[in-house]
């Protein structure tokens, strides 16, 4: 049987809709590689509840580490702690803002309320390290270069070193779990280690350290909750992540406000999250607000609900009086232990003494004390004091009464006192009265401003410019009186003089020392209305019964008590626009401009600056996001479609949610007018080196591992060698002045370099401590060139001021350079020439490892008729001139409070003398006989020089 040849064979059958035909197999193993598992690892899948083929759990977070990985991550974490914990108990004294973050830790563990511009937990956590090492609370903080005494300083500032040491994981973590490689992430955490910014500031008492740890936390806990997310919704693991990211955004809001552009980074993420939910169709709309009401409660509700516990914890613990009493309303106050009131009577009338208190400043009270002003008038200061005192006290007396209004309301019926009421204030301390006329106040000398003073004396029953008329604004719904005349803690009233037209006024102006800057008072005739609001705090008068009406404050409670301190914490933040002598501006920031100058003292100086590498890459790498995500954006528009390539989505996502972090931590400072510094930028920098990072992960895709990590490794070997090269500022490590003076790359990085040594060798020697000479102070007169030798006597004199100087050396060197330098203080001012009869000028030439010195006198208690110049000479020993340099400039006091002599001795000019030319410096000779021979010798040979003198 034959086939034909135009038979054709028939075709299988097609397969039905929607199914895929099974992978190739090979004859050895038909079956999927799934099904081949060892024995021992499908009874493990299975008694984990796993399917077929599932033997692993999907990792936490979306994080897949190997073995391999948590030994570098160990190794990196030793790395950062030898970093940051190296030689940490240096410097032994007050650093910068420890100045404030140490006293608020004493204030804390002594319970005594205060006011700053930051949230609590920050400083909680500090307080917890200075009281579990036994810190009593009785350092004061007050000045930086201030040797600690009693304070375990060390512990305090392991807790920001060890926060700092904490960061360095996360970005490890962070990147990682983004699908980065190990390399870009091993690269990112050394950047961060040797980062010398981050380093400086996480070795002392300052809350940028607990800050950058708690947004390094927030990011990764977000990312891990996104992965959670994309793998499978509303699971145990998926909750954790959620409510833990919401714990950590509270966190780094109670740090400091900068928290809200974290909060503004996972805000902006979250609402994209929901807006690409809302477009998918098989999403419901049930599931959709289950999406909502979930990020809604664990990153709303929790964060603002850590955030108010915080202030719990603050209130709890700060319940006695303190120096934040001031900013606080008179209710607040009144819950402060110390500042309690008793019940007042309710009604003012003619008579009665008063404590008066102004209603928009915080509540100080109206004051007057005997110091008179310097300009104008020079009569009483009245002034707006914050604290309650027996000078707050004011008789209220009739204006409009002839005789002595002072004592006549006694034998009148009780009056009360009305709107329209004309009065007199009488200051019971000083028994002068609040007096106002048309003389420009001292310091607010504008044309519609008038001084106010305390006028008067004792049984002086005043003038016409003593009086005031009462005008009431407002009252108490609560008391229907208060609104028709004044009523204690109930009527708020204004006091308008009675010639000027002005009201007594006061803003928020600080009178100079001489006022004890305390808050000016003035007559304005343009006053703001809030500004020249007053109210009764207390009121006394014999007069009323003992069953008369009383009053108090009502007590805030806890939400009133929090409201009120942010409102608080808000204006004195604002409120924060003086210039400093290290602030900067935000666009210097990227570009490293300058630093801050943190401490100087002995030679050694702690100046904030970054790592040019680091810093430099990281600006460098979110320009070109910026401008390649641009070009981007102009190629789609053209109709180009690289967004369809999954490689450009992944880099995409990765790099321009740490650019929107950095965008977001940087712009909003450019909205400020308070004062800011470099470390503001900080935020910032961790979303910038992130990103540095995750361009260096684009760039080395296509790389071979071992090419990667080789690139990797001489940026890391880059930033090691910028971080050890200024290391000395972050540590405070001995420099010279030329090592300094070459690590200046740029004019504007301010660190004093004059405050090195010139020579290393001069750190290794030991200080001089100063000893009590028993020898004679001598001195030389007469003596000639090529002729008579000079004659040595004792000078009582300057034996009397040696004795005084070696009395007063040791402190001098424990004051001298305590302060330096102080942030604000220009450190390169010279300490001004003081006025002496009898000037001393001390000469220090640097020469190499010596240090000579020319001590010039000027003596005229031997021959005053002649005036004669005498020069004694005070060389060191040859052997000793080495400790003269060290020691000297390390005895040395300081100019001007705390502020750095940036400038050496050596160029200081000295005192001038008139000593004649034709007498040259005679040296030293012991004396050849009794005192009295040398006084009968000297007086010889001045008559000789000098003939005609005696005429």
């Amino acid at each position: 049987m034959s086939f034909s040849g135009n038979v054709r064979a028939r075709r299988p059958a097609s397969p039905p809709p929607g199914y895929s035909h099974p992978p190739p197999t090979s004859q050895r193993f038909p079956h999927a590689r799934e099904d081949h598992l060892d024995a021992d690892e499908r009874r493990a899948a299975a008694s984990k509840g796993y399917g077929p083929g599932r033997t692993k759990a999907y990792p936490p977070g979306g994080l897949n580490l190997s073995s391999g990985e948590f030994k570098a991550l160990f190794l990196i974490v030793v790395i950062a702690s030898a970093v940051r914990l190296f030689r940490l108990s240096k410097p032994n004294s007050v650093v910068f803002d420890e100045v404030h973050f140490g006293k608020f830790a004493s204030k804390y563990i002594k319970t005594q309320y205060y006011v700053d511009v930051h949230p609590p937990l920050a400083k909680l956590l500090l307080t917890l390290a200075a009281f579990i090492f036994g810190y009593d609370g009785n350092f004061d903080f007050k000045d930086i270069g201030k040797v600690y005494e009693n304070v375990p300083y060390v512990a305090m500032r392991m807790l920001p070193a060890g926060l700092g040491v904490a960061t360095i994981p996360l970005a490890y973590l962070t990147l990682r779990a983004l699908d980065c490689r190990a390399t870009t992430a091993l690269l990112a955490s050394l950047f961060i280690t040797f980062e010398n910014g981050l380093v400086t500031q996480s070795r002392h008492i300052l809350l940028d350290s607990p800050l950058v740890f708690f947004t390094a936390l927030t990011i990764f806990l977000w990312v891990g909750f996104c992965n959670e997310d994309k793998h499978k919704p509303f699971t145990p693991s998926w909750w954790t992540w959620l409510t833990l990211t919401g714990l950590s955004l509270g966190a780094v809001l109670s740090c400091k406000w900068v928290g809200l552009f974290t909060v503004a980074t996972i805000g902006f993420n979250t609402v994209y999250q929901l807006w690409v939910l809302l477009g998918d169709l098989r999403v419901t709309p049930r599931l959709f607000m289950r999406h909502f009401i979930a990020r809604a409660i664990c990153l709303i509700a929790v964060p603002i609900l850590f955030y108010m516990s915080m202030f719990a914890i603050h209130f709890a613990i700060l319940q006695n009086s303190g120096d934040g009493d001031g900013f606080m309303s008179s209710e607040f106050q009144h819950t402060l232990g110390g500042r309690g009131m008793a019940d007042t009577f309710a009604d003012v009338a003619i008579g009665s003494k008063v404590t008066l208190r102004h209603v928009n400043t915080q509540g100080g009270y109206l004051h007057s004390h005997p110091h008179n002003y310097p300009t104008g008038s020079k009569q009483q200061q009245i002034t707006l004091y914050p604290h309650r005192d027996h000078n707050n006290d004011w008789l209220i007396i009739n204006g409009t009464q002839d005789g002595d209004p002072g004592v006549d309301w006694l034998d009148q019926p009780l009056h009360y006192i009305t709107s329209g009421t004309r009065i007199k204030l009488r200051h019971t301390s000083t028994e002068k009265h609040l007096h106002s006329h048309d003389q420009r106040p001292p310091v607010s000398d504008v044309d519609f401003q008038n001084e106010v003073t305390a006028y008067g004396m004792k049984g002086f029953i005043g003038d016409a410019n003593d009086d005031w008329i009462v005008e009431i604004t407002d009252g108490d719904k609560r008391d229907k009186e208060s609104y028709k005349r004044l009523r204690t803690l109930r009527t708020t009233f204004r006091l308008r003089h009675a010639l000027q037209g002005c009201y007594l006024f006061s803003h928020k102006v600080k009178l100079p020392d001489w006022g004890f800057e305390q808050q000016e008072v003035t007559c304005n005739k343009n006053a703001v209305k809030d500004n020249s609001l007053w109210f009764i705090e207390t009121s006394s008068n014999s007069k009323l019964p003992a069953d008369a009406p009383k009053v108090n404050y009502r007590v805030p409670g806890f939400f009133a008590k929090f409201w009120e301190l942010q409102q608080v914490m808000w204006t004195t933040n604002a409120g924060l626009t003086d210039r400093h002598s290290y602030d900067s501006r935000p666009d210097s920031w990227p570009r490293l401009r300058r630093g801050i100058n943190f401490w100087v003292k002995d030679h050694h100086q702690i100046y904030l600056i970054g790592n040019p590498l680091v810093w430099y890459l990281s600006t460098a790498a979110v320009a070109a996001y910026f401008l390649v995500r641009g070009f981007l954006i102009l190629r789609a528009k053209r109709g180009y479609r690289d967004f369809d390539n999954s490689k450009v989505l992944k880099y995409d996502a990765l790099c321009g949610f740490f650019f929107m972090g950095w965008s977001l931590h940087y712009f909003p400072f450019f909205l400020m007018q308070r004062q800011l510094f470099l470390h503001h930028y900080f935020p910032a920098l961790y979303f910038a080196i992130l990103l540095s990072c995750s361009v260096f992960d684009l760039l080395t895709s296509t790389m071979r591992p071992r090419i990667r990590l080789q690139i990797a490794a001489v940026f890391i070997i880059l930033a090691i060698w910028n971080f050890h090269h200024l290391s000395p500022l972050a540590y405070g490590n001995p420099w010279t002045r030329q090592q300094c003076e070459k690590a200046k790359w740029l004019k504007t990085w301010d660190f004093s370099c004059n405050d090195f040594h010139v020579d290393i060798a001069h750190y290794n020697l030991p200080a001089a401590t100063p000893q009590k000479s028993t020898a004679p102070a001598l001195t030389t007169i007469g003596g000639e060139a090529g002729g008579r030798a000079p004659i040595v006597i004792e000078d009582k004199h300057k034996a009397q001021e040696q004795a005084n100087n070696e009395q007063n050396k040791e402190t001098e060197t424990a004051a001298g350079q305590m302060g330096k330098p102080e942030p604000g203080v220009d450190v390169f001012a010279e300490k001004p020439a003081n006025d002496a009869k009898s000037s001393v000028t001390v000469e220090g030439v640097v020469k190499g490892d010596q240090d000579t010195r020319d001590v010039k006198k000027e003596i005229s208690s031997v021959a005053p008729e002649a005036k004669t110049t005498i020069d004694a000479a005070a060389a060191a020993p040859e052997g000793k001139k080495e400790d003269t340099d060290s020691s000297s400039a390390s005895s040395s006091p300081t100019s001007e409070s705390s502020s750095s002599a940036s400038e050496d001795s050596s160029k200081k000019e000295p005192v001038a003398t008139d000593k004649p030319e034709d007498v040259p410096a005679a040296a030293p000779k012991k004396p050849a006989g009794p005192l009295d021979e040398m006084d009968m010798e000297a007086k010889k040979v001045a008559e000789e020089l000098y003939p005609d003198a005696g005429s």
